[in-house]
């Protein structure tokens, strides 16, 4: 499976993961509180596909010395390959209390905006996973009211477990439908670089045109006269 993100833009994970892992789920302990959510999402930057907020909630009081070292390479979804991503991705499904995801597709990009609507599916997937109690995490931007506490942190998918594993919740969910559309809308390669504006995806719309995940309220210079 190639990876989801270009590589220049993969950081490679250190040596010390585990380490990491501790290290984010001790941020999260900081906190003082027992349920944490955390969101995330993934396809901002893409030209073409769904954005995609995926939630997770942790019962801090359940999870042990076990539980952190199997999510002892959790980190940002950006570090770890495509195969990295699915085998967390299931450890995450294993050990969380709550996991979900919400999409937004091309068609409410376009007509709402890129940042109001990536700031309302983060708030809509942290509501869906959150119980009475919860602290709600966000990675970077602060989201429309959840109904419960919530904080904003800058670089969160690399400070809190919770947000770095719905990082890889976004990240998978979002991969696979890209998958799937490849199959459909061979053409483009979408498999290949799963939407983000890659020299081989600016060829592919040079040559065949817009397909409908195509995102035209963006303006990239492989748009130029197709729109």
């Amino acid at each position: 499976m190639a990876p989801a993100t270009p590589a220049s833009k993969r950081r490679t994970p250190s040596s010390g993961s585990v380490s990491r892992g501790r290290r984010l789920f001790a941020h999260d302990r900081a906190l003082g509180v027992r349920w944490v959510v955390g969101a995330d999402e993934a396809g901002r930057g893409c030209l073409a596909g769904p954005l995609v907020a995926g939630a997770v909630l942790f019962d801090l009081q359940r999870i042990g010395p076990a539980e952190v070292r199997a999510l002892g390479a959790l980190d940002d979804s950006k570090a770890h390959t495509a195969e990295a991503r699915e085998r967390l991705f299931g450890v995450v499904l294993r050990i969380a209390e709550r996991v979900g995801s919400v999409s937004r597709c091309v068609e409410g990009l376009d007509d709402r905006g890129l940042h109001v609507t990536n700031l309302e599916a983060l708030s809509t997937a942290a509501r869906r996973v959150a119980c009475p109690g919860a602290l709600c995490l966000t990675d970077g931007f602060r989201v429309p009211d959840t109904g419960f506490e919530q904080r904003h942190v800058v670089g969160g998918d690399a400070k809190s477990a919770a947000i770095a594993a719905a990082s890889i919740v976004a990240k998978v969910t979002r991969d696979r439908f890209m998958h799937r559309a490849a199959e459909r809308l061979p053409s483009w390669g979408f498999d290949q670089h799963m939407g983000y504006g890659t020299l081989a995806h600016q060829d592919a719309i040079r040559a065949h045109g817009l397909s409908e995940l195509h995102r035209r309220s963006f303006r990239a210079a492989a748009y130029e006269g197709l729109l």
